[in-house]
């Protein structure tokens, strides 16, 4: 497992904020929909439950979601334990998509919903969490090394 070490670490990390974080959320708000504003009208904590995807699509598809969850999970356990050594950047970005992916998976399998609670109003957008934090910026890493090229010294250290 320590071909891809930057992949379990960014994963194990994610996961335990995602994880944390949640745990807050559900024993802090008695009630869904209750809020905490922090910036009042710009950034609030509010408890919600997402029984859809991102943006609430697929609105009561968490049965379907949980093992589209799973899978990808597995997916990027396979591919970390038996692919090829990734580049460190690449480690980091699959790493936290990992995070996220089991960061929502596990609030569906236990509870049927994936608790959000990152509430911000000024731009008026859908509530998220920790998990979708994580899934973004593996997807922007990505597309950074997607057009990053490393320089043949940089390739040299690394072999």
């Amino acid at each position: 497992m320590t071909k891809n070490r930057y992949f379990w670490i960014a994963a194990v990390i994610g996961l335990i904020l995602d994880q944390v974080t949640k745990y807050w959320t559900i024993y802090r708000f008695d009630n869904v929909g209750e809020t905490i504003p922090l910036i009042p009208n710009i950034f609030h904590f509010t408890y919600v439950r997402n029984t859809g995807a991102a943006f609430s699509l697929f609105a009561g598809g968490a049965g379907w979601l949980r093992w589209l969850s799973l899978a990808v999970s597995l997916g990027l356990m396979g591919f970390a334990i038996w692919g090829p050594r990734l580049r460190e950047i690449e480690q980091l970005a699959y790493g936290f998509v990992l995070a996220g992916a089991i960061g929502n998976g596990v609030c569906r399998f236990i509870y049927g919903y994936v608790i959000d609670f990152l509430d911000f109003r000024a731009i008026n957008f859908p509530v998220f969490n920790i998990a979708d934090v994580c899934i973004n910026i593996g997807i922007i890493l990505l597309l950074f090394a997607s057009f990053y090229t490393p320089s043949n010294d940089s390739k040299r250290r690394s072999q």
